[in-house]
């Protein structure tokens, strides 16, 4: 008897140790897909190599130039072809060497109206002068990597982005700010010759500095931003540069982290390097955490195409753009 009346009271356990979990692991399955949101979509570097060469084919993007204007022009069509919200932020700014840049900073939107958002800073000018290069020392740049590879990657971005269904958008708003005449500046160990006649005035970033000083939006406060600079060359080096790691250090293990899940350590390095002087010390001052993405060892050199004439379209690599592409998409789907 007691046999027999234990028997369905244990066939009634054993039910409920095996139904009740397996019910409990599909909410838990589905509730994490939820949590999860969109998949995180693909960023083409095919088409991002195409920006970058469709940039270089302007010519070099120097500050009261023909080839400037164009590109601007061009830039913020995509833009608006991507259906982003286009600002356009005109400037002007005098030259360590007394030339008075006619210049725009170029903002456009995604998601206008989301509350919490990310900046995407790039530079969309080149240096006018290759000022490390051995033989052509006062010829501008193609800047390939050096500002045409951070654009063409926002521009991807802005791409997908705006292809997407509003039920497969990220989390977050998303602002591609490009900053003008940013690479104007004197640099005294290979431009001695010359006079700087902005003395103890910063030189470089001038775009950047105007933008901090004139915030568009208005009281813009993102989340957090990230600059990209030089992100297209082949073997492209990552080091967590210092002011990043300072201000915004939890963006920074968040980007390089996610890099390493998808595969991109070899580029994204687990190797702390020294600060340099670029947008986003002005971004930082701004009040808003800024991180820079930027192809700069950790011993504190560049690599040797920086500005030189060897900085054109023979050194853009697409799994270096598609490792910095794929790597911010899947950040911002994580938000």
């Amino acid at each position: 008897m007691n046999l027999f009346r234990l028997a369905p009271a244990a066939l009634a356990s054993l039910l409920l140790l095996t139904a009740c979990p397996a019910k409990k692991d599909t909410a838990e399955t589905t509730d994490a897909a939820t949590a999860a949101g969109p998949k995180t979509p693909d960023f083409n570097a095919d088409s991002a190599y195409a920006f970058t060469a469709r940039q270089v084919a302007f010519g070099p993007r120097v500050p009261n130039t023909l080839a400037h204007v164009q590109t601007g022009d061009w830039i913020i069509r995509k833009f608006k072809e991507a259906g982003l919200t286009v600002k356009e932020q005109p400037f002007e700014a005098m030259a360590f060497d007394g030339k008075m840049l006619k210049s725009r900073n170029i903002i456009a939107q995604y998601m206008p109206q989301a509350p919490r958002r990310v900046a995407i800073f790039a530079h969309w000018d080149t240096r006018p002068f290759a000022d490390k290069d051995k033989d052509k020392k006062n010829a501008p740049l193609d800047g390939a990597s050096d500002g045409a590879s951070g654009v063409a990657v926002a521009l991807e971005m802005a791409r997908v982005l705006g292809a997407q269904q509003d039920s497969l958008a990220p989390g977050v708003g998303v602002d591609f700010i490009l900053f003008d005449s940013e690479d104007y500046g004197y640099d005294g160990s290979t431009q001695g010759e010359k006079k700087n006649l902005l003395g103890s005035q910063e030189t470089w970033c001038l775009g950047s500095q105007y933008w901090a000083k004139n915030l568009l939006p208005a009281n813009y406060k993102p989340n957090y931003g990230i600059l990209l600079d030089m992100v297209g060359a082949k073997g492209g080096k990552f080091s967590r540069e210092e002011l990043s790691r300072q201000k915004a250090r939890d963006v920074v293990d968040k980007v390089w982290n996610t890099a390493a899940e998808l595969g991109f350590s070899d580029n994204f390095l687990f190797a702390d390097g020294y600060g340099i002087t670029d947008d986003h010390v002005f971004t930082n001052q701004a009040g808003i955490r800024t991180i820079d993405i930027i192809d700069f060892l950790p011993n504190g050199e560049f690599q040797p195409y920086h500005h030189t004439t060897q900085d054109n379209m023979s050194i853009i690599d697409r799994r270096t753009l598609k490792a910095v592409g794929q790597t911010l998409l899947t950040v911002l789907y994580s938000e």
